[in-house]
C-alpha cells in the first residue's frame, strides 16, 4: 500500500481544490498545459483527467497513444509505458473554447487507473467514489461505487 491510501482508498473527503493553483506555480510559463477528459469509446466511462502541453498532444497524435504532461514530474507521460495499461487513441476533440481536450481511447488491457483493486488490477476508471451528503458532523462523504474492490 502507497502513501497515498488514506487518499485513494479512503471514504474521507480529502479534495484539493487548490490542484490548479498548485499547477501553475510549477509550472514554466512557456509550457502551458489544458485539461483533458479521458473516455472509454465504448462504456462512454470517463477514465481519468489528465493535462497535456503542446508536446503531449503532438505525441498523442503522432503515436496513437494518450499522452500528457505530468503536472507532479513535469515531464511528459505515456500513459501505460511502465504499467501497461495503454490507452489507444481512437478519436481527439476540442472544447468550443478551445481550451480542453476529449481523448476518446480504447484501453488496451482494461485499466486505466494507477490504484489496483484487491487483485492486483488497474481500476477501470479513476471515477469509483460517489461523493455525498455526509453524516455524523461531516458535511461530505464518500462512497466507493459496488463493483470496485478496493
Amino acid at each position: 500500500m502507497g502513501s497515498n491510501d488514506g487518499l485513494e482508498r479512503g471514504e474521507e473527503w480529502m479534495f484539493d481544490f487548490a490542484k490548479l493553483l498548485q499547477i501553475s506555480k510549477k509550472l514554466d510559463p512557456g509550457n502551458p498545459v489544458v485539461p483533458v477528459v479521458v473516455q472509454d469509446v465504448n462504456t462512454k466511462d470517463v477514465l481519468i483527467l489528465a493535462y497535456a502541453n503542446q508536446r503531449a498532444l503532438e505525441a498523442t497524435l503522432e503515436t496513437g497513444m494518450a499522452t500528457f504532461w505530468s503536472t507532479s514530474r513535469n515531464e511528459l507521460w505515456i500513459k501505460g509505458k511502465s504499467s501497461g495499461d495503454i490507452l489507444k487513441i481512437k478519436d481527439v476533440r476540442v472544447n468550443c473554447e478551445q481550451n480542453s481536450l476529449l481523448y476518446l481511447v480504447e484501453p488496451v488491457k482494461g485499466g486505466a487507473c494507477h490504484v489496483l483493486d484487491k487483485g492486483g488490477k488497474s481500476l477501470p476508471t479513476c471515477y469509483y467514489r460517489r461523493v455525498t451528503r455526509g453524516s455524523a458532523g461531516k458535511a461530505i462523504s464518500l462512497e466507493v461505487l459496488p463493483g470496485f474492490e478496493l
